[in-house]
């Protein structure tokens, strides 16, 4: 920082991701009298935007109904009810669209810009800031944050070699499940849940999957413990991924952390079929007269399974004919197919939207302004809470919902 920046604010805002600015925006907005900073530590900001849907930038998802859209959050839906009543979806399509940036709605319901450049949404988000007079100030790590006897903050900063003296008013925390940012908040008195990773890819070596990398299933049902995910799965040089499996990696998250990722996991890769019902089409297809020569290898039963996941799933028949297959063999293979266990060794990142679970207790947290319950003028947004969401613009949206009741408050 340099010395002709003042020492004195009345918002500062410790991160420049989503929520961050969204919260900045706002409050410079509302109250254009504000001096309103972002300490940013990275050397650019919105990070997370940028690569965001393999760059595209999956800005929210189209559900405009709070009690449905609650649904979607593993840790902190109930918390949220409240405040997708003051600002939803269809207000950040709204935001958006005011300045002149207009979004799109996928088949899945995920919501992208136009343009599938997550650069049109980091970039009306800084205009935004600069036009409201929001001051940025990018590699500048916060080092200490106490308050301050005469009411207020003093935080101690850092930017290339030197530390900084400056005061606030008001200070929210957008940091992330950044664990430095975590102590600070627990040094002013709060509790933090231990983050832990959601929205991973998981490790599997099988050979039923060996060699399958890219094939994808549109419609699987995951079952691990009493958790039950289902939708499209994706097989991976590691294992597996897609939607189902991220989204059993987000409602599991706590579970497979304390079983370092070592579970197992059952797959249904016909959807919602249960085995007797697998077990009729397969003694269909043995019964049917113009099968009983065929290579069971070569003719798949179901449609909805590809040929090279079929081969590798009924390989344990050999080279049989349809019509040679005994009673205990169809049995073995509906099971195979409705309920085939597999072994989780370990997780991978999900790089596109790299998720934690954890953070600032939501107790502590009054959801209608998002203060702090235990420090007056302390104030939370976007993942350092609590809250995470699956894959699909949920993250996003708890962000500008979080950030912007928060500088609506600090208004």
């Amino acid at each position: 920082m340099t010395p002709s920046i003042s020492s004195n604010w009345d918002v500062i805002i410790i991160g420049g991701g989503a929520a961050g600015f969204f919260a900045a925006i706002r409050a410079a907005e509302l109250n254009p009298d504000l001096r309103v900073l972002i300490l940013e530590k990275a050397s650019q900001p919105l990070g997370k935007v940028l690569i965001s849907g393999g760059g595209r930038c999956n800005v929210t998802h189209a559900c405009f109904e709070p009690a449905k859209l609650i649904t979607y959050y593993p840790r902190g839906g109930n918390e949220l009810r409240g405040a997708f009543t003051r600002f939803q979806p269809s207000d950040t399509v709204e935001w958006f669209e005011s300045r002149g940036i207009r979004l799109k709605t996928e088949n899945d319901g995920r919501m992208f810009p136009v343009t599938d450049d997550s650069n049109t949404i980091a970039n009306i988000l800084k205009f935004s800031a600069k036009q409201a007079g929001v001051r940025v100030e990018l590699g500048a790590s916060v080092l200490s944050v106490e308050k301050s006897p005469k009411g207020g903050f003093k935080l101690e900063v850092q930017k290339e070699a030197k530390v900084f003296s400056i005061q606030t008013k008001k200070i929210l925390f957008a940091t992330g499940g950044d664990r430095k940012s975590l102590a600070l908040v627990k040094s002013l008195g709060h509790t933090i849940d231990e983050p832990v990773p959601s929205l991973f890819t998981f490790n599997i070596k099988d050979k039923r999957i060996n060699g399958l990398a890219g094939l994808a299933v549109e419609d699987v049902t995951l079952k691990m413990d009493s958790l039950i995910a289902r939708g499209p799965l994706l097989v991976t040089h590691w294992g597996m991924s897609g939607p189902a499996v991220l989204r059993l990696s987000a409602w599991g998250a706590r579970i497979l952390f304390d079983k370092k990722y070592a579970s197992t996991l059952t797959v249904n890769w016909l959807g919602d079929y249960k085995p007797d019902a697998a077990l009729e089409v397969l003694q269909r297809n043995k019964d049917w007269h113009e099968n009983a020569r065929k290579k069971v290898l070569a003719h798949a039963a179901f449609s909805q399974i590809p040929i090279r996941l079929w081969k590798q799933l009924v390989t344990f028949l050999g080279e049989k004919n349809w019509g040679d297959i005994s009673k205990a063999e169809l049995q073995k293979l509906a099971q195979e197919l409705t309920a085939g266990e597999y072994k989780i060794q370990g997780k991978g990142q999900f790089k596109e939207e790299f998720v934690t679970c954890g953070g600032v207790s939501l107790k502590e947290v009054d959801f209608k302004t998002m203060q702090s319950r235990v420090v007056d003028g302390l104030f939370f947004a976007g993942e350092v809470l609590d809250i995470d969401g699956i894959t699909g613009g949920f993250n996003f949206q708890a962000a500008w919902t979080t950030g912007w009741l928060a500088g609506s408050a600090m208004a």
